[in-house]
């Protein structure tokens, strides 16, 4: 309904569309860039429920807008007034029946090695890697087990998919699973032993094996401040600069451009490899991720301990009655900077207002969970103290 919606909407204003059906996000991307489109447009949930299905546009080069850019076109959309078009003006909805093949070819020249012997299990999440996923393994001859590769419009997410990868992981049964969201741009893995590993430790094994080959590019990575102490702690032993951004895969972008870097990410598993796609692609992510399985002839589990040690990780959403301005909070500050001097070196806290609802987001990181949730709670007090409970 709502990708009909949203073609007529372009074709009553005189602008052709060309469908290319249920496709990952990346693969909208991959077309909208080497097609000559003006822009791209998403129709999905993303990685959240089915009544959160929403619109994603992409600019030429296959790029997410700037948040200046959205809120123009937000702002028009809410003004009075619009134009259409007429008789002849009226805009055409073409189809496009080769787009799922164009892009699964696309992947498959990116990938240097078959994966002939490798057992994986794909979690589809119900959503636009459907139909892809399975194909692209199983032209990479991997042996390959799917799961949440039903969708009927209301259950994509649901309990299952990138964000709720412990699905996979009690299904998968010694595979390496593969776990993507609704629209494919994130992914998940979970390795041969069953352990959940989210973007920081996909990355930091394809940053490591790259810098290796002395091919990481300007020797750099860009994360979050989301990024785990153990990520960081694992790019510094690898003697690999971190850039850190602002959580967004689009603060993500533009520090790689700025940068001239080649990959960065988020814990969410969010990845972008810049030499070769221009946002996010989960199943992208999964071709890279196992070339380095199939290159090196070790196992993902083994890998993993190599690359990275995690530290636990404990997050808190604090409610409040107000607006609050962190950055003239001097007195909050002073506790939270108590706190952080009392871990040291061996954790680290992370405080931040949400952007969305009137909740200040608290994460710390400590050598064990005890002490991760003891200083947790401890900052949660001090919040609720200084800006009060909502």
């Amino acid at each position: 309904m709502l990708s009909s919606a949203l073609q007529a909407g372009f074709h009553a204003v005189g602008i052709d569309t060309v469908d290319v059906g249920v496709l990952p996000s990346g693969g909208i991307s991959y077309l909208t860039a080497t097609s000559g489109a003006t822009m791209g447009a998403v129709v999905s949930a993303s990685h959240n429920p089915a009544e959160d299905n929403g619109i994603k546009l992409l600019a030429a080069r296959g790029t997410k807008l700037s948040d200046d850019v959205e809120r123009e076109i937000e702002d028009r959309l809410r003004a009075s007034g619009s134009r259409s078009a007429l008789g002849p003006a009226i805009g055409t909805r073409f189809a496009d029946t080769d787009a799922l093949e164009s892009y699964v070819n696309h992947l498959l020249s990116l990938s240097r090695y078959k994966l002939r012997g490798l057992r994986v299990a794909l979690d589809c999440a119900n959503g636009a890697a459907f139909k892809a996923a399975p194909i692209l393994f199983e032209r990479l001859e991997a042996d390959v087990r799917v799961f949440g590769n039903a969708p009927d419009g209301n259950n994509i997410n649901l309990g299952c998919g990138a964000t709720n990868p412990g699905f996979l992981a009690e299904r998968a049964e010694g595979r390496i699973g593969l776990s993507f969201d609704g629209d494919a741009d994130r992914l998940i893995a979970v390795d041969e032993d069953g352990r959940v590993a989210n973007g920081d430790v996909i990355m930091a094994i394809i940053a490591r094996h790259l810098k290796a080959q002395g091919k990481l590019t300007r020797n750099l990575v860009v994360a979050t401040v989301m990024s785990n102490l153990g990520f960081r702690r694992s790019m510094a032993e690898a003697e690999i600069e971190m850039i850190e951004t602002k959580v967004g895969d689009r603060y993500v972008m533009e520090a790689l451009i700025e940068s001239e870097g080649l990959l960065g990410g988020e814990q969410s598993g969010h990845l972008i490899f810049l030499d070769q796609g221009q946002s996010g692609d989960g199943l992208l992510t999964a071709v890279r991720l196992l070339d380095v399985v199939a290159g090196s002839g070790r196992e993902l589990r083994d890998l993993r301990a190599e690359a990275i040690v995690e530290y636990p990780q404990i997050l808190i959403s604090v409610r409040v009655d107000r607006a609050v301005d962190l950055d003239s909070a001097a007195d909050f500050w002073e506790q939270v900077r108590a706190l952080e001097g009392e871990l040291g070196d061996e954790g680290r806290v992370l405080v931040r207002a949400s952007g969305t609802e009137p909740v200040i987001r608290i994460m710390v990181e400590a050598p064990s969970e005890e002490t991760a949730r003891h200083y947790a709670d401890r900052l949660s007090a001090v919040t609720e103290i200084s800006f009060g409970k909502g």
